[in-house]
C-alpha cells in the first residue's frame, strides 16, 4: 500500500525547547533556582528557523507544530511585547516561503511566571478570562499565517508534571490540586479549540496516550489498569465524544458545547505502559529501557491506534509526536521504520489515520534532562542524520 498523497508528514517541537525558556517564564524562573538545566538559547532555532525550515522542506517534511511562548508574547500581564510578536511573525513567514505548513501550539507546558503567581489553573477566571483572551489574541495576530492547531501539548500530562510530584515548577505534589488543575485544562483545552476553529483551519488534540497493558493478573495490577484508563485516558476521550468530563477525585462536568470540539483527535505516542503486582513497570519486560523509564518498543503505536478507532471510531487520527531519545541513530531509524510499518497496516485496515509529526526536527532541550538525550532527525549543527533520509525516501519515493 503507498501512502495517502494528502498524508501530512511533519516534525514538532516548543519554544522553550528549541529557543530557550522566556526571562519571564515560569520555567526559566526554575532554572534560576537550579531545579532544571539551562536551556540557554535552545538549539538556535530562534536564529537558525530559515535555515531549518529549508532544510524540513528538502526532506519532504512540509509540516511543522510549534509554540508561540506565551511568556515571550505577554510577559507582564495586559503588556504585549511588539518585537517578540513581530519575530514569530517573521518564523511563520519564512516557513511559509519555504512551503512549510505551521501548526500552532499555545501551551507547550510552560506559562507566564505572572499567570502562575495569580494561580495558575488553579483558579477558574484564569481560564475562563485570561485564557480564552490569550486564545483570542493568538488567532487574531497570528492566523493567517498559521495552516492548523494543536492548542495544548499533552492536555493529559501537564498536571502531573507540576502538580504531581514529577518536579515540573510549581513543584507540587497534591493530588486535589493535581486533579482539579487536569480539570481546568482538560476544559481550556477544548474551549480553546472551539474558538481556534473560527479561523477555518483544522485543530488537533495532542493526549500522551500509551497502551496499558497486565503483565499478570494480580487483582492490584487490574486496579492499577482501571485507575491508569480513568486518569490518562477517559477525561479526554469522555469530553470529546460525550461532553462529559470526568477527572478521578472531581464531579463530573456535562459540556455538551466541547464534544467534538477537534476536527482530529492527536496523540502522542512513546511507550507502552506495564502493570504487575499493581506496579507500573517498562513494557514489553525484555526491551530496552529509555533514560526516561521505559520500554523503548514501537508496538504500542498499534495498540493506540486500535483502541482509539474502536472508542471514537468516525474521526480522523493524527499521530502528534512519535520519537525516540537516544545517540544511536540506527536505532531511531530502525524504531521509525517500525513506528510508520504499523501507520501503514493501521491504514491498510481501514483506520483513518491523517498524518505524522515526528518529535523532533532538531536535537534540543528536554527539559529536566537537559541536553543529554537526542530526540533529532539534525543535530545541533543542522547535519542531517541517516534517520531523516530514510524518512524523506518513504515520504518522497513511496507515494502514489
Amino acid at each position: 500500500m503507498n501512502w495517502p498523497r494528502d498524508f501530512i508528514w511533519g516534525t514538532g517541537t516548543s519554544s522553550t525547547q528549541s529557543e530557550g525558556a522566556a526571562p519571564s517564564s515560569d520555567w526559566h524562573e526554575w532554572e534560576l533556582q537550579g531545579r532544571a538545566p539551562t536551556s540557554d538559547r535552545g538549539n538556535g532555532f530562534g536564529e537558525l528557523f530559515d535555515t531549518d525550515f529549508a532544510i524540513l522542506a528538502s526532506l519532504g517534511l512540509i509540516h511543522h507544530r510549534l509554540s508561540l511562548e506565551w511568556a515571550r508574547l505577554e510577559p507582564r500581564q495586559g503588556h504585549y511585547d511588539r518585537q517578540a510578536i513581530d519575530k514569530y511573525r517573521e518564523i511563520l513567514s519564512s516557513a511559509r516561503s519555504h512551503g512549510i505548513h505551521i501548526w500552532v501550539c499555545l501551551f507547550h507546558f510552560s506559562l507566564p511566571q505572572w499567570f502562575m503567581a495569580h494561580g495558575g489553573f488553579t483558579v477558574e477566571s484564569n481560564r475562563t478570562d485570561i485564557w480564552t483572551r490569550h486564545v483570542e489574541f493568538i488567532a487574531t495576530t497570528f492566523g493567517d499565517l498559521v495552516d492548523g492547531w494543536q492548542p495544548v501539548n499533552e492536555t493529559n500530562y501537564y498536571a502531573r508534571a507540576a502538580y504531581g510530584g514529577l518536579g515540573w515548577p510549581p513543584g507540587s505534589s497534591d493530588r486535589p490540586t493535581m486533579a482539579m488543575v487536569d480539570e481546568a485544562v482538560q476544559l481550556a483545552t477544548a474551549e480553546a479549540a472551539v474558538i481556534l476553529r473560527q479561523t477555518g483551519k483544522p485543530v488537533s488534540s495532542i493526549f500522551g496516550l500509551s497502551p496499558i497493558i497486565a503483565q499478570d493478573d494480580h487483582p492490584e495490577s487490574l486496579k492499577r489498569m482501571r485507575d491508569l484508563y480513568e486518569g490518562l485516558w477517559a477525561p479526554g476521550l469522555g469530553l470529546f465524544r460525550d461532553g462529559i468530563l470526568r477527572v478521578p477525585g472531581r464531579e463530573p462536568i456535562t459540556r455538551p458545547d466541547l464534544a467534538e470540539s477537534f476536527d482530529l483527535f492527536g496523540f502522542s505516542y512513546y511507550s507502552s505502559i506495564g502493570v504487575r503486582e499493581g506496579q507500573i513497570v517498562p513494557h514489553p519486560p525484555e526491551a530496552p529501557v529509555s533514560p526516561l523509564g521505559y520500554g523503548i518498543s514501537a508496538d504500542g503505536l498499534g495498540d493506540v491506534l486500535h483502541q482509539l478507532a474502536e472508542e471514537i471510531p468516525s474521526t480522523p487520527l493524527l499521530v502528534a509526536e512519535f520519537g525516540i531519545g537516544t545517540n544511536d541513530d540506527g536505532v531511531r531509524e530502525s524504531y521509525l521504520d517500525q513506528g510508520l510499518e504499523i501507520i501503514r497496516n493501521s491504514l491498510a485496515r481501514g483506520i483513518d489515520i491523517r498524518g505524522f509529526f515526528h518529535w523532533t526536527a532538531v536535537d534540543n532541550y528536554e527539559w529536566l534532562h537537559g541536553y543529554e538525550l537526542a530526540f533529532g532527525l539534525l543535530d545541533g549543527e543542522r547535519n542531517v542524520k541517516r534517520s531523516a533520509l530514510a524518512l524523506r525516501t518513504t515520504i518522497l519515493g513511496d507515494r502514489d
